[in-house]
């Protein structure tokens, strides 16, 4: 099949992933109008894609002079704390870590666009960054999870992507690949997750409200940007 005509399956499955943690934080008990409005929201970035795979925007304009402005606002209608980042595939803060990022990915097994989702979440690409928390570097490592990954120097952007990424693919394979769940083990730890039975994405749909609301919105930002960095 040709590639310029038709959409990457990979896409559409996070697109569907996406719904789901819409869905999920319906549950949550947020039935703000903005995330209620799912369909027509999903249905707009369908047609976004549609546009991109045959090279022109939903109003027929080609897709080098579309704008942040006109991608629908659906991806922050998941969350009111995520904001759509302009031309992120392109930009210096993500392209100088490509390198090592596609490094980890390769060694550990875990999609490109995820671990660069949790990066732009954690610590928005800055190497530097350091949580209230203490948590380090680019994927915010804690100490001693870093230290367990031999972390030496948590700054160091080789050293921490290495880690988180290890770390991230561990979770992934502890949850059977089921991203939500593994995700959420990585902000709010996997004994937390592990202590309320959340084994996949459907226990984690059900019980996503007993969980600290920072990690019911920390994973539907992340596959939100996800989303962002697959296209």
């Amino acid at each position: 099949m040709n590639s310029t005509n038709s959409i990457d399956p990979r896409v559409l499955k996070e697109l569907l992933q996406l719904q789901l943690m819409s869905k999920i934080s319906l549950l949550s008990g947020d039935t703000d109008s903005a995330s209620t409005d799912d369909s027509s929201d999903f249905s707009s970035i369908l047609n976004t894609l549609m546009g991109q795979a045959s090279g022109t925007g939903l109003d027929g304009q080609s897709l080098t002079n579309l704008t942040t402005n006109s991608v629908p606002s659906s991806l922050a209608a998941l969350n009111k704390g995520y904001t759509p980042l302009q031309t992120w595939s392109q930009s210096s803060s993500v392209s100088q870590f490509d390198s090592l990022i596609q490094e980890a990915s390769a060694k550990y097994g875990v999609d490109q666009s995820l671990v660069k989702a949790v990066i732009q979440q954690e610590s928005s690409f800055n190497h530097q960054a350091v949580s209230p928390a203490g948590a380090k570097g680019l994927m915010q490592l804690m100490d001693g999870t870093g230290q367990g990954y031999g972390v030496t120097n948590p700054f160091d952007p080789r050293q921490n992507v290495d880690a988180g990424t290890h770390f991230l693919s561990n979770l992934l394979q502890k949850y059977n690949g089921n991203e939500g769940v593994a995700l959420a083990a990585y902000n709010a730890g996997p004994g937390r997750v592990d202590r309320l039975g959340i084994k996949n994405d459907q226990d984690l749909s059900n019980k996503l409200h007993l969980l600290p609301k920072e990690t019911q919105a920390y994973v539907s930002q992340v596959l939100g940007h996800k989303v962002k960095f697959s296209l």
